[in-house]
């Protein structure tokens, strides 16, 4: 057997180079290339590895773990998952950092292959700095925080064990069913040690995404159920999206004249102008899609985990409604109680359709007219502007028009959130993509966004990471290039948390386009406190005066912070300087662009016919929170119990 001495680190990176994924026929490099945040734990072992067995894979230098992570994240979902970046880092908080970033793409079914550094394998130099002593199991590290959050996890303790714990991770990642974060810990002294590889192990490896076929009898079960619809639902979930079903699934919902609506993942996967498109579904749906869906007594589910957005928490449907999965993963496939076709959609949905011949849904003009009425209020929502007069109401519901004037007087603010993002949809190009990922922002987005091509919609809304907004923007440039321009959108509670990619986005010269809504608050998280009867509690941006948090409105100039990076950026506070923006934006080249834009608090979108389920209070001093735990208990009663 023909065989090379290289470390355990030097394999890794030959491997890593060697990785190809073929989807219907076509090959694609699977690792494009490494964020690193170099440190003790893979500067020396790691990173002489990529040095000296780099050729093809780029190399990018992260500025924060999570960030860099998030945006391989970002990536990964861009490219439906046909390629990732893999991302290292040191040992202690140098790797804890990932750990979000892994849950984002494992609640997301993402590639992510992460390799933080570990403690060592031989426990001489014990206990090294940053490591974290359990006394009751010496082999624990920081790297064991990653188990609960990756859909695989290894450490590599000998060198020889690399071969068969990056198998199982090329497995997984390229798994469409079962993929997430892979989490391969490298013990530092073990980077460096060497073993005599086998040369198929180097070599190059062919992973193929095989498109599983569905069962003729599961199909037959499907067909039947749908048969006997007289008002069914078609929900388009991110599966029609990484299947590259697109076209499969607007046939189908057009051969049976059958309406439509879209997960935050599936979103952009079918023209948003589409006679049978009702739009977003749930708690950030809209009403055009709630009311088909209270109607619906077929719901056929493509490509989607039904999260408690999907379905209001399971609450949207009526109790007679059946289901019908077709989803990659068996896993998915049973929720709702569902007859389960487990199968890739894209195979599954032209056999389906065969078998339907024939049968037509049995509306009458309900969805038609669902959604000319939810165009109506789209177009009330672009021109939804804000007046100081007496008589102006905001959209929330319960909120508090004396802090909406407030927050005007101190950031002297005049445009509200939903004519901001309306007017900024209007005027991006054609192909370009949106990022998004927390906040109240995807609620407006699900509801009002209309994307400007196919797969032109990046939300991250499985984990709702705060902060994956910016270095999201990154991570689908990498993806998209130059050909089409990135815009993020993302609350100032969300740049706040974590915006450390701007720089890497500078240091490369990469044009994304972040576009930070001021609300001074933690709007989203406000809208629920207050809403259930609570009292504003650090939800709000405002400086301390002799009550507490309750002083003027903190008017922070987010622009500079940008120009401070090398970034090109903009103060907005009315619509003029808006537009101006805009247009000035989109002659900048070679850098990022940052937008702040100052928006009035409780001026996003709001309800809608749903409900989400949350922890509402059952003993309460205030009769409020008692209003609240009624309406709790009434919805509780009319939600499917599984």
């Amino acid at each position: 057997m023909k065989t090379e001495r290289l470390t355990m680190a030097q394999a890794l990176v030959r491997f890593l180079e060697n990785q190809y994924l073929e989807v219907d026929g076509e090959q694609t490099p699977f690792v494009r290339g490494v964020f690193i945040i170099p440190g003790h734990g893979n500067v020396v072992g790691l990173g002489q590895a990529l040095q000296q067995e780099g050729r093809r894979l780029e190399i990018y230098q992260g500025k924060n773990e999570q960030g860099m992570a998030q945006a391989a994240v970002a990536f990964a979902k861009q490219k439906k998952r046909k390629q990732i970046f893999a991302v290292t880092s040191s040992i202690g908080p140098g790797a804890a950092n990932m750990v979000t970033a892994c849950g984002t793409a494992t609640a997301n079914n993402i590639p992510l292959l992460v390799l933080p550094g570990d403690t060592y394998a031989c426990r001489q130099p014990d206990p090294v700095l940053q490591q974290v002593e359990q006394i009751h199991n010496l082999s624990i590290s920081t790297n064991d925080a990653f188990k609960a959050v990756c859909r695989y996890w290894d450490r590599i303790v000998r060198p020889e064990q690399l071969m068969s714990a990056m198998l199982s991770a090329m497995r997984t990642l390229t798994d469409p069913a079962n993929t997430g974060a892979v989490c391969i810990a490298l013990p530092q002294d073990v980077e460096g040690e060497a073993y005599d590889y086998p040369a198929s192990f180097l070599a190059k490896r062919v992973w193929h995404l095989e498109r599983r076929p569905a069962t003729e009898e599961a199909l037959r079960r499907a067909a039947e159920v749908i048969r006997g619809a007289k008002h069914p639902l078609l929900i388009c979930g991110g599966g029609v999206r990484y299947s590259e079903a697109h076209e499969e699934f607007r046939r189908f919902a057009e051969a049976f004249d059958i309406p439509f609506a879209e997960t935050q993942a599936g979103k952009s996967a079918v023209d948003w102008r589409h006679p049978l498109n009702l739009g977003g579904i749930g708690v950030t749906g809209c009403s055009a899609a709630n009311e088909i869906g209270k109607m619906a007594d077929v719901v056929i589910g493509v490509g989607t985990r039904y999260t408690d957005f999907t379905t209001s928490s399971k609450w949207l449907y009526r109790e007679d409604c059946r289901f019908v999965n077709i989803n990659v993963s068996e896993f998915q496939s049973l929720k709702m109680d569902a007859v389960p076709v487990v199968a890739d959609a894209k195979e599954a949905l032209p056999r389906l359709q065969a078998l339907l011949e024939g049968y037509h849904s049995c509306y009458c003009g309900e969805p038609e007219a669902a959604k000319k009425e939810w165009m109506a209020e789209l177009e009330r929502l672009d021109h939804f502007t804000y007046s100081p007069e007496p008589g102006w109401r905001p959209l929330v519901r319960d909120a508090n028009e004396g802090s909406v004037q407030r927050f005007a007087e101190d950031l002297n603010a005049a445009l509200t959130q939903v004519e901001a993002l309306g007017k900024i949809n209007a005027m991006m190009e054609p192909g370009d993509v949106a990022v998004g990922a927390a906040g109240s922002l995807p609620g407006d987005m699900q509801r009002m966004f209309r994307p400007t091509g196919k797969d032109t919609y990046n939300m991250e809304y499985g984990y709702s990471t705060m902060g994956y907004e910016v270095a999201g923007a990154l991570g689908a440039k990498l993806a998209v290039g130059d050909a089409h321009e990135v815009y993020a959108f993302c609350g100032d509670g969300s740049f706040n948390m974590l915006h450390s990619e701007l720089i890497t986005a500078a240091q490369e010269g990469k044009k994304i386009n972040i576009c930070v809504f001021d609300n001074a608050s933690f709007g989203c998280i406000n809208n629920l406190q207050v809403g259930h009867g609570n009292e504003t509690l650090c939800t709000e941006l405002r400086y301390r005066d002799a009550e507490g948090l309750r002083g003027s409105f903190m008017d922070i100039h987010y622009a500079a912070v940008a120009e401070a990076y090398g970034c090109k950026a903009y103060t907005v506070r009315t619509m003029q300087e808006l537009v101006h923006a805009m247009e000035e934006a989109k002659l900048v080249r070679g850098r990022p662009v940052l937008l702040d834009i100052k928006v009035l608090p409780k001026t996003m979108t709001d309800g809608y016919g749903s409900w989400w389920r949350v922890g509402d209070t059952e003993v309460s001093k205030r009769p409020e929170n008692l209003a609240a735990y009624e309406e709790h208990i009434a919805h509780l009663k009319d939600a499917r119990k599984y």
